[in-house]
């Protein structure tokens, strides 16, 4: 069994970008409607998870709502330098970072945990997930709170969050626990009348890269690459570390994040409250993540988006040959990045912290080193 190692992304029409997302002007929603339907009409197409199509769009692949709320953030989405982005991959541990980030940056607004919002609503209605929120609010794509989330690649975003200064938190995953989580939450998420895809078809799609919001590869690729140029501006994160040590990433997320724990709240334990109040055990046992609902493109269950949380699941679903051929593309696409295709080897955390370095040296690091966990030079603890 042969991989495909990424197919060279198609060449979209000249119209699909330059003439319509990033267009400078005011249209009426009949306007948009049209230029929509005829851009979807042009642009390559794969079989969708969750709705019937994705398509292909700026060298990544997107459902049809979602490449509609991307169209309407390049056109309308107006960035803020205090804005903080958390961006990941779909199933990269975005919901337990919504929790940690929304509880870190608004501590000292609840005296107790149990005052704490997560205890009524799911860390997703806190945090809201930008290409959701745009298709509800148009003309006004940007949240209130300033805490935002997003899938989409770094090709697909916004200009003003590329130039507006604001922090981005990039989440990462072992991509074989990607995969079958991403298979399983969309077989529970589909409409009744679409057929279930298989793990085969999703296997298939994942590994050339053809999946929502693929390639996987690409998309970390992507932000790896912002961050060289803009160091201070982002941190990388993976499932794995933050599994293997919460508190001790909780805190360099936290002054990442502006809101670094006083020597006074870690003496109190504040931040092994903060994690247990975010852990998996503890939030998928609140009684609005067992039997809540939120909107996400159309009602969904909230105790959906609580499977395992466990890492390393993929071995229990995949065949050794799928696991095998998604380790070879995986370490021929981070062959000179260490750091993103080491996952599950075993890191000194607190060697790493550091101190500030320049961009020259993080650029190299990079390259050679295994234990840089984050390009952020803001995360020491």
């Amino acid at each position: 069994m042969q991989h495909p190692i990424m197919a060279t992304t198609a060449l979209l029409p000249q119209s699909s970008s330059s003439d319509f997302a990033r267009a400078d002007h005011e249209e009426n929603g009949e306007e948009f409607e049209q230029k929509f339907q005829q851009l979807v009409s042009e642009l390559p197409k794969e079989r969708g998870w969750v709705g019937k199509t994705i398509h292909q769009y700026e060298g990544f692949w997107y459902a049809t709502p979602v490449l509609k709320g991307i169209l309407i953030l390049q056109q309308h989405f107006k960035a803020q330098p205090d804005d903080v982005l958390l961006v990941s991959y779909p199933k990269s541990g975005t919901t337990w970072l919504k929790a940690l980030m929304f509880t870190i940056m608004n501590r000292k607004c609840f005296h107790e945990n149990d005052e704490n919002p997560l205890h009524k609503s799911n860390p997703h209605e806190l945090v809201n997930l930008l290409e959701t929120y745009a298709n509800v609010n148009p003309k006004e794509p940007r949240p209130a709170y300033p805490v935002m989330n997003t899938h989409i690649s770094y090709t697909s975003l916004p200009d003003s969050i590329k130039t507006s200064g604001c922090r981005i938190v990039y989440a990462f995953r072992d991509p074989k626990d990607i995969l079958v989580s991403c298979w399983h939450f969309a077989n529970k998420i589909k409409p009744e009348e679409l057929p279930p895809i298989s793990l085969a078809e999703a296997f298939e799609q994942f590994s050339r890269g053809a999946s929502p919001y693929g390639p996987y590869w690409d998309h970390v690729l992507g932000y790896w690459k912002a961050s060289l140029e803009w160091p201070n501006r982002y941190m990388f994160l993976s499932y794995e570390d933050l599994k293997r040590d919460p508190c001790f990433h909780a805190k360099r997320l936290a002054e990442f994040l502006g809101h670094p724990f006083s020597p006074e709240e870690e003496k109190e334990g504040l931040v092994s409250k903060v994690v247990e109040l975010c852990s998996f055990e503890n939030l998928s046992n609140l009684e609005v993540n067992k039997t809540g609902k939120h909107f996400a493109f159309s009602k969904v269950e909230n105790k959906i988006f609580f499977r395992q949380g466990k890492v390393g699941d993929a071995k229990n679903h995949l065949p050794g040959e799928m696991m095998r051929i998604m380790d070879e593309i995986t370490e021929e696409k981070f062959k000179n990045i260490k750091y993103l295709n080491e996952l599950d080897s075993p890191k000194d955390e607190k060697s790493v912290a550091g101190t500030a370095i320049s961009q020259k040296d993080q650029e190299m690091a990079a390259i050679v080193s295994p234990s840089i966990p984050c390009t952020c030079t803001a995360a020491v603890v």
